[in-house]
């Protein structure tokens, strides 16, 4: 390979290695902002914060994918460059194939194994036991590897059933081109059986997918518009530390009052201390909410995250605008795409519902492409696009919680969220993100995901074996999503397909039923989306459930930290955690109410 070529690939690897290093500080942000601190484990951290960078690492290869395969040819000409031979573009994609087979099989092996041992070896740990000596560490382990013997079958007949599965061979349908689709079909039971076990665990994907990701997806921007803290975390507790102060003092009137009376209370009295009684444990929970929410108690990551989200606080309302204009041009693009494969593909439910060519332009598959051609906007851009939806699906995790049909399993809570249920989150996770490398790939930006900005010169060559010459003809210089029509060969020679095109399209061509459900599934998506989006136009959305009094109560507490009011000056006591003396607690409605009540 040339310098220059070297030069070039060299420096799209080192963008995508800066990559990951932001990826593994935001799953450690994620895994420490969620997790309950006093049930804090090195294994599940350590475990979650791989999982999370290795999923988003196998997404975030797609650009460096599009990056590697166009930066063979000129989009300006049409032509290959002059350092790019056949062998330097195979070796280009030998390597992307041997990333892309180590990063899936790591997906699987953590999704299938890894994650599931730590999740019983977690609750295999026996404080008592471990203090008296009685749990040594080999016993420890067989018992967790004893519940993980089920995932090891499962994953031997996963790839055993692959192994020996038929795939879809002879078609006899005139409108499926095999010449066009033959490079996709299997050849070796290896690589069968890893495309089975993927396309199934993608399959799985889906569903969370439309369940959490939709949901969360259209939630995600409501709900930095509608929640817009106007008390700061300081006002609130200095107020609710002076309010229980005057509360505790009453109640101390009223048992004073009645000291050596032997009939007790009287029933105003007896009324009044009740009512003061159920004020306290609120007051309780709101001072101690408060606490929380000014980071007392918690980690300096913790307290540092918190001081994050005050400065941010008031561009929350127009970063929620934003937001919702990109997640609704997101489902505008999908919606386009279903729409424009489940009419002309070339070959409809035989193969997945792929499409030759788009026949119907979406903004975001054409920004991608047009910022390709400047490396590496499209990085950047991809990026943003993956966080988007691996946040929206952290939302929608948030406000669901992990159920089994409407039972509830666990809750995933900001600092609130035990070992198990972050593992479990981890594999939700897990399955999402296979899910969303299919749905950006083949729904979101197909054609930037297939081929990119590549493009090659449809005009004749002057003479046999040679690359045509478009450079007197700009007219015939077209993308690689058509094919050939004057020069047949020309599209062949030029056009490089990326590997994560090819490997997931191999797996809707080898195994059809997998395409036809993920495919349809990206409606139901869009469906779940939509539905979502419309109730919460006139619903302010809300993280976590209300099954237990307590739950609701705090709520209802932190209700009072998304009021309308004074929001720059909350921000800036968040900021500072220090309140402003304003000479008086008029300011506080609660306040003031309860001081009317006192003075009965």
């Amino acid at each position: 390979m040339a310098n220059q070529g070297l030069v070039q690939t060299t420096l799209i690897w080192v963008v995508y290695a800066v990559c990951v290093a932001l990826l593994i500080i935001i799953a450690s942000i994620f895994v420490y902002v969620y997790q309950t601190p006093r049930e804090r484990s090195a294994s599940v951290t350590t475990v979650c914060i791989f999982t999370l960078t290795a999923l988003l690492a196998t997404v975030l290869l797609l650009p460096v994918d599009v990056a590697l395969v166009s930066s063979t040819s000129s989009s300006r000409t049409g032509q290959r460059k002059s350092w790019a031979d056949q062998e330097d573009v195979d070796n280009i994609v030998k390597t992307l194939e041997i990333v892309y087979y180590l990063l899936y099989s790591l997906d699987a092996l953590l999704c299938l194994l890894v994650v599931p041992f730590t999740y019983f070896w977690y609750e295999e740990y026996d404080e008592v036991a471990e203090e008296e000596g009685t749990q040594t560490f080999a016993s420890r382990f067989w018992g967790a590897f004893k519940f993980i013997t089920v995932f090891i079958f499962i994953c031997i007949a996963l790839f055993l059933v692959g192994f020996f599965v038929p795939v879809a061979r002879n078609r006899r349908d005139s409108s499926f081109d095999l010449d066009y689709f033959k490079h996709l079909l299997a050849e070796n039971h290896g690589e069968r059986a890893l495309t089975f076990a993927l396309g199934l665990l993608i399959l799985i994907g889906i569903i969370v997918y439309v369940i959490y990701t939709a949901s969360g997806l259209a939630l995600l921007p409501l709900s930095l518009i509608k929640s817009a803290p106007a008390i700061s975390s300081p006002a609130l507790h200095e107020t609710t530390a002076s309010q229980l102060d005057e509360n505790r003092e009453r109640q101390r009137q009223l048992e004073g009052r009645n000291e050596g009376n032997p009939e007790g209370l009287n029933s105003k009295d007896r009324r009044e201390l009740e009512a003061l009684v159920r004020e306290e444990r609120t007051l309780v929970r709101r001072e101690r909410i408060a606490a929380e929410n000014s980071g007392e108690g918690r980690s300096f990551l913790m307290r540092s995250w918190l001081k994050i989200e005050a400065v941010f606080r008031p561009i929350k309302l127009l970063g929620g605008i934003l937001l919702l204009l990109i997640t609704i041009l997101v489902w505008v693009s999908m919606l386009i795409t279903g729409i424009d494969k489940a009419t002309h593909s070339v070959c409809k439910r035989h193969c997945g519902y792929l499409l030759a060519y788009p026949k119907i332009i979406q903004p975001i598959n054409f920004i991608l492409v047009k910022s390709a051609k400047v490396f590496p906007i499209d990085n950047v851009l991809f990026l943003l696009l993956v966080l988007l939806f691996f946040s929206g699906s952290v939302v929608g995790l948030a406000t669901i919680g992990i159920r089994f049909l409407w039972v509830t399993i666990f809750r995933i809570r900001k600092g609130h969220t035990s070992p198990q249920a972050l593992l479990m989150a981890t594999v939700l996770l897990t399955l999402i993100t296979l899910a969303l490398n299919y749905s950006i790939s083949m729904l979101v930006a197909p054609q930037y995901a297939t081929f990119g900005p590549q493009t090659f010169c449809d005009h004749p060559p002057r003479h046999p074996g040679e690359q045509p010459d478009c450079s007197t003809h700009k007219q015939h210089i077209k993308p690689c999503r058509e094919r050939a029509v004057n020069s047949p060969s020309a599209a062949k020679n030029v056009c490089v397909p990326s590997v994560a095109s090819t490997f997931l399209n191999r797996i809707t061509v080898n195994f059809p039923f997998f395409g036809v459900v993920d495919f349809w599934a990206q409606f139901a998506f869009l469906a779940v989306f939509l539905i979502v989006f419309v109730l919460m136009l006139f619903r302010t959305p809300k993280t976590g459930d209300d099954y237990e009094e307590e739950d609701a109560l705090e709520e209802e507490e932190e209700g009072l930290l998304a009021s309308t009011g004074r929001r720059f000056g909350a921000t800036w006591q968040d900021i500072t955690g220090r309140v402003k003396d304003r000479g008086g607690r008029s300011g506080n409605g609660s306040a003031g109410q309860n001081g009317a009540t006192s003075s009965d």
